[in-house]
């Protein structure tokens, strides 16, 4: 059984990463949360800290693609939930750590850091003004979101990713929790930080038609 303390932390990641990604905030529905995106690719998604009764019977009502499912349980556990047809997404997980503290940039880049109220995106681009690296951040209710972290591929092994996450990081406030979702890859630099898994993170949805 999911910790009331996971469940408060996702329902607040949730809402940070809607700060991150200027929508809607999230509300309860069905166990969990529902934030509606209404973008092109996604009508809404569904956050559930726990694979509760209510999820199993939403899945139930859905009968068209771009309406996600998210899960912090396993792959195994939520495809016992959700209808035959349902696919997933690559495996994620929900990780939280400490702040990482500035250091210097790699020589040939420079940093455009933007922050509007509790959102902040961090650009960094070459001296030729490529594209380097990028990334999102917002907080609610004590915890910090980061957000579609990216490094070019031309651009890796400079600690670029780490520079976003510092710079990201700096508009939290003391005491916030630092979390975010990261894939196999992702999961990888992060513990190298000393960050640590709190739940797997796993979504469903039905596949477009064709």
């Amino acid at each position: 059984m999911v910790s009331a303390l996971l469940d408060s932390v996702i329902r607040d990641w949730a809402t940070a990463r809607s700060v991150a990604r200027g929508l809607p905030v999230p509300v309860a529905d069905h166990g969990g949360w529902r934030v509606d995106t209404r973008s092109p690719g996604e009508e809404c998604r569904y956050f559930f800290a726990a694979p509760v009764p209510g999820l199993a019977a939403l899945a139930a009502t859905i009968d068209r693609p771009r309406v996600f499912i998210k899960l912090c349980d396993t792959r195994e556990v939520l495809a016992r939930l959700v209808p035959a047809g349902w696919v997933f997404e690559v495996d994620t997980w929900v990780m939280e750590g400490a702040p990482i503290a500035r250091g210097g940039l790699a020589p040939g880049y420079r940093v455009d850091r933007t922050q509007e109220g509790e959102r902040v995106e961090v650009r960094i681009v070459a001296d030729d003004g490529t594209f380097a690296a990028s990334g999102y951040g917002g907080r609610a209710s004590g915890v910090f979101a980061y957000d579609r972290i990216v490094t070019d591929d031309r651009h890796r092994r400079l600690g670029l990713g780490r520079a976003v996450m510092a710079l990201l990081g700096e508009a939290a406030s003391p005491g916030d929790r630092h979390v975010l979702v990261a894939t196999a890859m992702g999961r990888a630099l992060y513990e190298s930080i000393g960050w640590c898994v709190r739940s797997d993170y796993t979504t469903a949805f039905i596949p477009e038609p064709g």
